[in-house]
C-alpha cells in the first residue's frame, strides 16, 4: 500500500472499517459463547433440580391421589417429619456410621497404595500375595463377618475390618494397574539416565498411575460405606454406639416406615457426598494435564 495520501475526490481505502468490522464481529462471537456457557452450566443445574422435584412432587401426589398408608409407602411430607423429629436419634447413628466408612477408605488408601507398590517393585512378591487379595475380594463379605466378629476385639473393630477388606481390593488392583500402565518408552528413558529405582517409582511411575489411583478412591469410597451397612447388617449391633443400620432394623420392626425412608435419605445423602468429595479430589489433581479432566472446545 501506497503511503502517499489520497488525492482529493478519491475515497480511501477501506481497511480500517473492515478491521473494525472483523474486531466487533469477533467480539459479538465471544459474547455469544460466554453466554452459551453459562446457560450450559444453569441447565446443568436446573435440569436434576427440576427432575428431583417432579419426582417428589410425582410421589406425593400418588400417595394423596390412593390415600396409601405411611407404613406401607410414606409421603416426603411424612419424611422430612420423620428427619426433623427424629434427627436426635439418626444423627449419632450417621456419625458412627461416616467415622467407620472414612476410617476404612483411609486404611484401604494406604494399604492399596502400599501393597500395590511392594507387588509392582517384585514380581514373586506379586505371584505370592495378589491371588489372596483376589481371595478376599470375592468372598461376600456377609460370609466373613461373623467370623471377624469372633476374633475382632470389639464390634466397632470388627465394621472397620469389614468395610476395610470391601474398599481395599478396588484401590489395589487400580494402583497395580496404573503402576505398569507406564510408557516403555518413557521407562528405558529413565534407565538411559542412570536412574534408581526408587527415582523411577517417584518420579514416573506413581504420577502415571494417578489416574487410576483417582478412579479407585471413587470407587473405594462409595464401596466403604456399602460394606459399613452390610457389615452392620451382618453383625447384629445393636445400642448407643450403633450405626444408621441399626435404626434401618428397628425402624421396620417397630414399621416407623417414615423413620426408614429418613434413614435411607441420609445414608443416600451421604454416599452422594462421598462421591462428589472424590470426584472433586480428582478434578483438582487432574484437571491441568490429564485429558480424563481436560476440558476441549470439541
Amino acid at each position: 500500500m501506497s503511503d502517499y495520501p489520497a488525492p482529493s475526490g478519491v475515497a480511501a481505502p477501506a481497511e480500517d472499517d473492515a478491521g473494525g468490522i472483523a474486531a466487533g464481529q469477533a467480539g459479538e462471537r465471544d459474547a455469544a459463547a460466554a453466554q452459551a456457557a453459562r446457560i450450559e452450566r444453569s441447565l446443568k443445574l436446573t435440569i436434576p433440580v427440576a427432575m428431583l422435584a417432579l419426582t417428589i412432587l410425582g410421589w406425593q401426589l400418588y400417595v394423596e391421589i390412593n390415600k396409601v398408608p405411611p407404613y406401607i409407602l410414606p409421603s416426603p411430607v411424612a419424611v422430612a417429619t420423620a428427619l426433623w423429629t427424629d434427627w436426635g436419634t439418626l444423627y449419632p447413628a450417621l456419625l458412627v456410621t461416616l467415622k467407620i466408612t472414612v476410617s476404612a477408605l483411609v486404611l484401604a488408601l494406604i494399604g492399596g497404595v502400599g501393597l500395590a507398590i511392594l507387588l509392582v517393585q517384585s514380581r514373586w512378591i506379586e505371584l505370592a500375595l495378589y491371588p489372596y487379595a483376589v481371595i478376599l475380594q470375592v468372598t461376600p463379605i456377609v460370609a466373613i463377618a461373623p467370623l471377624i466378629l469372633v476374633y475382632a476385639s470389639s464390634t466397632q473393630v470388627a465394621l472397620l475390618i469389614c468395610a476395610f477388606l470391601v474398599a481395599f481390593f478396588p484401590i489395589l488392583s487400580n494402583m497395580v494397574q496404573g503402576l505398569k500402565s507406564v510408557d516403555h518408552n518413557l521407562l528405558n528413558l529413565f534407565e538411559l539416565y542412570g536412574a534408581s529405582r526408587f527415582q523411577t517409582l517417584w518420579l514416573l511411575k506413581l504420577p502415571a498411575a494417578q489416574p487410576y489411583f483417582m478412579a479407585g478412591l471413587k470407587i473405594g469410597g462409595g464401596l466403604a460405606l456399602i460394606a459399613a451397612v452390610v457389615a452392620e447388617f451382618a453383625a447384629g449391633s445393636a445400642g448407643a454406639g450403633s450405626g444408621l443400620a441399626f435404626r434401618l432394623l428397628e425402624a421396620q420392626y417397630r414399621l416407623n416406615i417414615p423413620r426408614l425412608f429418613a434413614a435411607l435419605l441420609l445414608l443416600s445423602a451421604t454416599g452422594v457426598a462421598i462421591f462428589g468429595l472424590t470426584s472433586l479430589i480428582s478434578w483438582l489433581a487432574l484437571r491441568r494435564w490429564h485429558e480424563s479432566a481436560i476440558k476441549r472446545e470439541n
